[in-house]
């Protein structure tokens, strides 16, 4: 393929790096971990701590979805994905957070993989911005959490 020389293409942003990296721990620290058990609680305390991490309004937002997670969809099973608080079924990642502070978005996101049980006719969305979590909004994703996991 010839270019053009007009290519603005620079590669992955700082943000992509530093995920693709963060991922990459992720592997190695899971792979180190002993029992299944341990394996379970240490991936909870990895989220839990990144959670901690995030910026006031993030860091609020990401507390609510993952008490929303773990109450109507406990088999979704807490792990880091990408650095992101994300929740597998069968070790396949279904759903997870996207802080709005990780990539310099002006919103958060929830976003649904492959193996969530959303589909709608032939066209659904499988990710929603997140700028608070109201009651309304947080009932939305309890039912969303919950047929994902379905």
């Amino acid at each position: 393929m010839s270019g053009t020389g007009n290519s603005t293409y620079e590669g992955f942003t700082a943000e992509e790096r530093a995920a693709m990296k963060e991922h990459s721990q992720e592997l190695k620290k899971a792979a180190r971990r002993a029992s299944r058990a341990d394996k379970a609680a240490e991936a909870e305390r990895d989220v839990l701590a990144k959670i901690a991490e995030m910026q006031d309004s993030d860091r609020v937002m990401a507390e609510r979805v993952h008490a929303i997670v773990k109450a109507e969809a406990p088999a979704l099973a807490p792990k880091l994905w990408y650095g992101m608080p994300a929740y597998a079924l069968d070790g396949k990642i279904v759903c997870f957070f996207q802080s709005a502070e990780k990539f310099k978005a002006r919103y958060a996101t929830l976003g649904f993989n492959d193996p969530a049980k959303l589909d709608e006719g032939t066209m659904w969305p499988t990710a929603f911005a997140l700028t608070e979590v109201t009651a309304e909004v947080e009932a939305r994703i309890a039912a969303l959490v919950k047929q994902a996991a379905g």
